[in-house]
């Protein structure tokens, strides 16, 4: 097939090399000119995947209405916040019977909405279809065995993900409960946030345990209110990516808790990054979505003082802990 991915970050980019091994024509969206220039003539995103060298095939653009044109498959893989504003100055070339499939993880902080919801919003009548699950961009384009999870209320357009997808090393599977599985892939981010400042604070084992299995909690229960199967937060799309990122080595957001952990300030970890760490991002609008809904997330609030209410990471783990009793499940 004829496919584009839009967003040239580590996922962007290594989805889109995974596209091109499958035997896809890809078209890859860039907004650094250093990135397109990059992997057109060295085949390698020397920004974000630097070592990885990519498929030669892959041909990258800095006009996003180019690299859309003609596509009939479409990855969406921007910076949340961003997701919006580029959608909506290619949508006028997107073709509208081409599946989108959303990789970008987030909640936006205006609306609460999701990113399909916005990749909705912003294409009428588009077809769409959430990508995630446990999947680290550098072992992706490193083919190391990896499984996700495909979302759509449309069976077709989750098959044509999956089938574009897989490969020996990258297996798809499809689900129809896509609020589930956005969501799992948008919180997850921030309770990595939350573990990495219990690593930081010099933590154990337990509570980094504690934590990945009360913010399971916490998903689930958000999910539920707003509709989404609690079975899929089981999946690879709720603990799978949840356990990899508050754990792995590479996690952007458990990298950032480390740091507040260890008592650096939230502007100075971030002034160190390119990448984004959604965690971060999300924070904010996950706790706004909760409250919404009437529904209590305390490691959502606890990453939230400690990121932009000035609390320490020290007092705000040790508040955490000595909250009301309460029995493990919700009746």
């Amino acid at each position: 097939m004829r496919c584009t991915v839009v967003g040239a970050g580590a996922w962007g980019t290594a989805l889109a090399d995974l596209l091109a091994r499958n035997g896809h024509e890809v078209r890859l969206w860039a907004y650094e000119p250093d990135v397109v220039e990059s992997i057109n003539s060295k085949h390698e995103n020397l920004r974000f995947l630097r070592g990885h060298p990519l498929s030669s095939s892959v041909e990258a653009l800095g006009d996003v209405n180019r690299a859309v044109e003609g596509a009939e498959l479409v990855t969406l893989s921007t910076p949340s916040h961003v997701l919006r504003r580029i959608i909506k100055s290619a949508s006028g070339s997107l073709p509208r019977s081409a599946p989108l499939v959303v990789a970008t993880k987030g909640i936006e902080k205006e609306t609460l909405c999701l990113m399909t919801e916005v990749a909705e919003q912003e294409i009428s009548g588009a077809t769409v279809v959430a990508i995630s699950g446990p999947s680290f961009a550098v072992e992706v384009v490193s083919c190391q065995p990896t499984a996700v999870v495909v979302a759509s209320t449309s069976s077709e357009a989750a098959g044509v993900a999956q089938r574009a997808f897989s490969s020996p090393y990258f297996r798809s599977y499809t689900h129809s409960d896509v609020i589930g599985v956005e969501l799992g892939g948008a919180l997850k981010n921030v309770m990595a946030v939350a573990t990495g400042i219990a690593q930081g604070l010099g933590l154990g084992f337990n509570a980094q345990a504690a934590l990945v299995t009360r913010g399971l909690a916490e998903m689930t229960r958000l999910g539920a209110a707003l509709g989404a199967e609690p079975g899929t937060f089981a999946g690879l799309a709720g603990l799978g990516d949840l356990v990899l990122t508050c754990t792995g080595s590479l996690s952007r957001n458990r990298t950032v808790g480390i740091e507040l952990g260890k008592g650096r300030k939230l502007e100075d970890v971030l002034k160190d990054r390119e990448t984004v760490a959604e965690g971060v991002v999300t924070a904010q609008s996950a706790r706004e979505l909760a409250a919404r809904e009437g529904v209590e997330m305390p490691i959502v609030d606890t990453v939230n003082r400690v990121l932009f209410e000035g609390q320490s990471a020290r007092s705000a783990i040790a508040a955490l802990m000595t909250r009301e009793l309460r029995a493990e499940v919700d009746k």
